[in-house]
């Protein structure tokens, strides 16, 4: 099980950073707006969320094993996480179309975002290499970010194998 790296702890109240349109986030900055399709049909903006803390979890592709279990899991989790007022998206390459079937297939409670540009998965850092059937592409490393109340990154969890991941966020968050 991975645990996160956390925004370190102070008494002091800091002003956070903002991070600037194409940098990576870091922990502590203030996520800078984005803009996906959705699932639910409609524009989806970080900012429209500032109020409510909110799990951002990369998968690599829609349907595998991994990313299936994972949504399952998070799918399982989702009243626990909406009891400690969590709102959950998860986000890959894929099209609409194919985050539609997924979602449908799965009967996920959740929306499902499209980055088919990678914005959003370079802001967070998550397209890495990877060795696939001996070769080298870049894909997605399933990676989760935790966005407190006012668009602060404040966890993320990277290199995350898909079964008990979604426990392991919903373990932290009900600490927060």
């Amino acid at each position: 099980m991975v645990s996160p790296q956390k925004a370190p702890s102070s008494k002091k109240s800091r002003r956070p950073l903002q991070s600037t349109k194409g940098d990576r986030v870091k922990i502590q900055e203030l996520v800078s707006d984005f803009s996906l399709s959705s699932t639910q049909g409609e524009s989806f903006s970080i900012a429209d969320l500032r109020g409510k803390k909110v799990v951002l979890f990369f998968y690599p592709k829609d349907n595998t094993p991994g990313c299936t279990t994972e949504g399952i899991e998070f799918n399982k989790l989702l009243p626990a996480f909406k009891k400690a007022k969590v709102e959950i998206f998860g986000i890959s390459r894929d099209s609409l179309k194919s985050h539609h079937n997924f979602k449908c297939k799965y009967e996920f409670k959740f929306d499902l975002l499209s980055d088919v540009d990678e914005t959003v998965c370079k802001i967070f850092d998550v397209i890495k290499e990877k060795n696939m059937y001996g070769k080298k592409v870049l894909g997605i490393e399933r990676s989760t970010f935790v966005i407190d109340e006012n668009g602060i990154l404040i966890a993320e969890f990277r290199k995350v194998k898909a079964p008990g991941h979604a426990q392991a966020v919903l373990d932290y968050v009900k600490q927060l």
